[in-house]
This record gives structure tokens, C-alpha cells and sequence, in this order.
């Protein structure tokens, strides 16, 4: 069985406001709640000594700058780096799309060690406390891009998958969508019909990734094991969805018609995770302990 997609990524039209709101901006809106909601428990919970609710809004709030620009600048780096060479400006066109994990990632990691080192404290206790918080923001993030119908996977050779009308040939993009479903019913589309990689996504990395990394970091752990099993985890899904996932059409296969720039930029991910979670076998173990009170409170 085949679906024909036809979610409007635009959620809310504004008369003050030409562009409207996006799907894909109310699910930045979700991840960045989702990472207060989940932080502010792990706060109460004493799992970042030290720090209280007001200073995790901080980090957060640098977090998110670290997202937003590393993401961009990230994307622009990695994937078109050539078309940034010809037009500099395209840098500040997010308008029309264009954000990278990996880059978002090394914003993250940039935000956080200035923070730590506001706050005087371990770089990886501060990357132990964020890591269970991102794979929500992840999953949401996915669930954009197939509500925006991009980023879609490799056809499926299959009678089932999902159609998206962006990645039809030419002569049938231009189609009224209600031309699209007739031919859609009549099964003239099946043909064309793709992985929905981007909800392969979202239910690995967001919420297996999620659930496995909620659930280990209940209980005290090691200094690196947190922030390992993240990047391990990570780069495992990434690297496996990759292989049922449409390449960038302007990079394709970067060796052996197979590898992509996201299972490239995963690899060290991986390395990563492996050489964090074989340190922390000898790191110490932090407990818990109540947060200092807020500003103004006893």
C-alpha cells in the first residue's frame, strides 16, 4: 500500500506576517519545550551539581543559539559549500531550508563549554546532563521533515511506501493535487513510492535513542558513559538509515556507491562514543545532590 503525501507544511497563515508559520518551526518550538521540561526534572534531581533551574536556563538558552548557528553554518559547510562560494548571502536565506545535525551538534558543543566554564565545571558532567535531553528535539526534527515532504527516502521497488510529490519526475511536480490523487488512486504513482526515512528517523534517534538514554541515566553513572552511549547510539542509527535514504542530489555517493556525507560525518561520531564509554570504565561516579536555591529564595 502506497500514501500519497499531502501534509501543507505551512500550519498557520498570518495576515502580518507573509511567510506564515511552518510545521517544521512549531517542531523547533516542541524540541527546545521538551529539553526544558526534561532538564528542569533532571535539575531537581541533582544531576548537574551546583546548578539550579535559573542556570540551566542558560544553558539553554545557549543551546539553542549553538543549534540554530551551528546547524546553518554546519549545513552550508557540508553540503553546500559551492553554492555559498557563489552567493554568501544564502548563508541567512533559512527561509528555504537547510539545517545540519552535525553542524548543530559542534554549536551545542561550543555553547556548552563556554557555559562550563562559567560555571566551573567538567565539560562531560555538562555533556552527561544535555545528552538525554536532545534525541526528543531529534525526533521532532524528523517528524518536520516529513510533514515538509524533504529529506524523503530511496524508492522502495515495492507496491508500498509514501509518494511525495517533490520527488516525482517533472511532468507530474507540476500537477494539481487533485490531479495528483487521481493518479494516486489509479495507482500510476506506486512506482515512485519512497522510504519514509524521516520517520525512521524520528523513531531511532528520537525515540529509541530517547527511551535508551532516559532510562541509563536514572541512575548515577560514570563521567563520558552518558555522552558515549549517545554518540555510539547516534552514529549506529544515522550510519544504518543512510542506506535507505535519498543521497543529496548535488553530492550523491561520495565512495563506493554507497557512503554518504551522513554516514561520513557519523563515523566519528561513532569513534567517539567507543573511546568515551572505554574512559568512563575508570572515571568517577558523581551523586546526585539538591540544587542550590534559586535567586531569592531561601
Amino acid at each position: 500500500m502506497t500514501i500519497l503525501h499531502t501534509i501543507d507544511p505551512l500550519a498557520l497563515q498570518l495576515p502580518f506576517w507573509p511567510h506564515g508559520i511552518h510545521w517544521y518551526g512549531l517542531m523547533y518550538a516542541l524540541a527546545f519545550f521538551t529539553a526544558w521540561w526534561l532538564g528542569r526534572r533532571r535539575v531537581r534531581a541533582g544531576r548537574l551539581p551546583g546548578v539550579n533551574e535559573d542556570g540551566f536556563g542558560d544553558l539553554l538558552f545557549y543551546g539553542m543559539l549553538g543549534v540554530i548557528l551551528g546547524g546553518r553554518i554546519g549545513y552550508v559547510l557540508f553540503y553546500a559549500f559551492q553554492d555559498f562560494l557563489a552567493d554568501p548571502m544564502m548563508l541567512f536565506m533559512i527561509n528555504q531550508g537547510g539545517m545540519s545535525f552535525h553542524g548543530g551538534l559542534l554549536g551545542v558543543l561550543v555553547a556548552a563549554a563556554w557555559w562550563t566554564r562559567h560555571h566551573r565545571l567538567h565539560f562531560f558532567d555538562t555533556m552527561d546532563f544535555v545528552a538525554p535531553l536532545v534525541p526528543a528535539g531529534l525526533g521532532f526534527g524528523r517528524l518536520g521533515n516529513y510533514i515538509g515532504g524533504e529529506l524523503w527516502g530511496k524508492p522502495t521497488g515495492g507496491d508500498w511506501g509514501v509518494v511525495f510529490p517533490s520527488s516525482l519526475p517533472a511532468e507530474y511536480a507540476a500537477l494539481p493535487a487533485e490531479q495528483l490523487r487521481a493518479l494516486h488512486a489509479s495507482g500510476a504513482l506506486d512506482a515512485f513510492a519512497r522510504h519514509p526515512s524521516q520517520l525512521y528517523q524520528a523513531a531511532l534517534e528520537g525515540l529509541v535513542l530517547g527511551l535508551v538514554l532516559w532510562v541509563y541515566s536514572r541512575r548515577p553513572r560514570p563521567r563520558y558513559a552518558v555522552s558515549g552511549l549517545f554518540a555510539l547510539g547516534y552514529g549506529l542509527f544515522r550510519f544504518a538509515v543512510e542506506f535507505v535514504r535519498e543521497p543529496d542530489a548535488h553530492l550523491g555517493y561520495l565512495a563506493f556507491d554507497w557512503l554518504t556525507m551522513g554516514q561520513l560525518l557519523s563515523l566519528p561520531l561513532v569513534a567517539l562514543g567507543l573511546f568515551l564509554l572505554w574512559l568512563s570504565r575508570r572515571s568517577p561516579v558523581l551523586a546526585p545532590l539538591p540544587p542550590p536555591p534559586l535567586e531569592g529564595k531561601a
